[in-house]
């Protein structure tokens, strides 16, 4: 416990409020911190956003694997209430990673389905944001090709989506943006890390069930 002494001065004071805001709990920085910015598809390329995939990603606390060298076939299960991919070896559960699957507009189908492609350095076909190219300001930070275009002095930028594996169509999982909660347009967002694990370890028709 820290002792306040019986005469505060000026540097006391100063060090005992700096104490007093390190106590802040961590859920309130933490919401204060996601309420910044656009909460657009792109959001999470901001380096001041949180949960962009990087390494001071907090969900990488809640990921682990567990897979190298273990024998058996791959099968990942995506539970949309858990917000979590569990990836099995065989029977045995080898890594697990924190999603954000679709919104309740554009949820992501449940079902039983099969990776069909791979791309490590994919970009949307539909999604992504218009910049000024004189500022660099992004304009629209959740562009869609069918319903926006970029004006004079600005371009459309489609939004990454790396170590992306298809398996539903439009769907797949990739690296993104990860709020806490659902929130993509019916893909299944990754933190950076796992993403590239899950990616690097699955091979073309591996089982991915939703549900």
């Amino acid at each position: 416990m820290m002792k306040v002494p019986k005469v505060l001065t000026f540097a006391s004071c100063a060090a005992l409020l700096g104490l007093i805001a390190s106590c802040t709990p961590y859920e309130a920085r933490s919401t204060a911190i996601s309420n910044q910015g656009s909460t657009g598809y792109l959001a999470g390329i901001r380096a001041t956003t949180p949960y962009d995939g990087s390494s001071a990603n907090p969900n990488e606390a809640a990921s682990f694997w567990d897979g190298d060298g273990v024998e058996g076939s791959p099968l990942i299960r995506i539970n949309l209430a858990d917000q979590k991919a569990y990836y099995y070896k065989g029977d045995q559960l080898v890594g697990l990673s924190p999603l954000s699957t679709g919104t309740e507009a554009r949820r992501t189908p449940k079902g039983r389905f099969k990776i069909t492609q791979k791309s490590p350095n994919h970009r949307s076909s539909l999604y992504g944001v218009i910049r000024n190219v004189a500022t660099g300001e992004i304009v629209n930070d959740d562009a869609d090709t069918r319903k926006h275009r970029a004006g004079p002095d600005e371009v459309f930028e489609r939004a990454p989506m790396n170590f992306f594996m298809r398996f539903n169509g439009g769907i797949g999982m990739h690296e993104g943006f990860l709020p806490g909660y659902p929130a993509s347009h019916g893909c299944v967002r990754m933190p950076r890390k796992m993403a590239q694990i899950f990616f690097e370890n699955t091979p073309l028709g591996t089982p991915v069930i939703v549900e």
